[in-house]
């Protein structure tokens, strides 16, 4: 996708302050520090418009930012940090848990994690969560660039094995700094944000397609009718 707007829209934090126009939302998840915000401002070319916190953990809100128009990215607060309170992380808790169950808009969910060490525990967590509510799910590995070539297929390997990754999830290994995975993370965020539209487009076709075969039948006695016609008529002349 070619991003020409992107602006922030508002840090919520309980659902009357959500966005009420209907337009797709994606989700980004991650512990703290683990580079979504680079990732989220790499995905839309801008250098600050998704600002990383000086203090790991402080963010407790969604914050929604809107892409051209046609879409969310709502960023969860970072998890995992160790000087968060125990309060704190339940009320967190309670905030996503509420949203994923009933955010209509919500089409998937972006697990963020670090390529380079194998996921923590709350990462392993985060992915049973989101596994059990049945949200869609494209893990993103980032920081593939601190890593050499060589050692990255070991690195996706760990990865996978620990979270024990389900095939059908999309995964995508990503760098903010060179934007490697931009152009294919970008064609999974459209495939799951637009598939209702699509779905449509193609029932469109479909329901034309059927009209158009139920059209040709109707049309069809007539003309084989107008021909015993003619074949009656010259059988009287002769």
């Amino acid at each position: 996708m070619k991003v020409n707007q992107a602006e922030f829209i508002i840090s919520a934090v309980k659902p009357d302050q959500y966005p009420e126009d209907g337009v797709p939302e994606i989700a980004l998840a991650g512990r703290s520090n683990v580079g979504k915000s680079s990732m989220t401002n790499r995905l839309i070319n801008r250098k600050n418009l998704a600002r990383t916190s000086a203090t790991p953990g402080k963010t407790q809100h969604l914050n929604y930012y809107k892409i051209n128009e046609m879409l969310y990215f709502v960023d969860f607060p970072g998890y995992g940090y160790a000087k968060v309170s125990k309060s704190q992380r339940e009320a967190w808790g309670k905030m996503i848990e509420r949203y994923l169950l009933e955010r209509d808009p919500l089409k998937l969910v972006l697990l963020v994690i670090d390529l380079r060490h194998a996921p923590s525990k709350d990462d392993i967590m985060m992915y049973e969560w989101l596994k059990y509510y049945d949200c869609n799910i494209c893990v993103v590995a980032t920081k593939a660039d601190k890593i050499p070539r060589s050692k990255w297929a070991k690195h996706v390997k760990i990865v996978k094995q620990e979270l024990a990754f389900v095939p059908e999830d999309d995964f995508v290994m990503f760098s903010s700094e060179t934007g490697l995975g931009k152009d294919e993370l970008w064609a999974i965020i459209e495939r799951h944000a637009f598939a209702a539209e699509e779905d449509e487009w193609d029932e469109e076709e479909t329901e034309d397609a059927v009209i158009s075969d139920t059209e040709n039948e109707l049309q069809q006695p007539a003309v084989l009718h107008a021909q015993h016609s003619d074949n009656d008529d010259d059988g009287k002349h002769e």
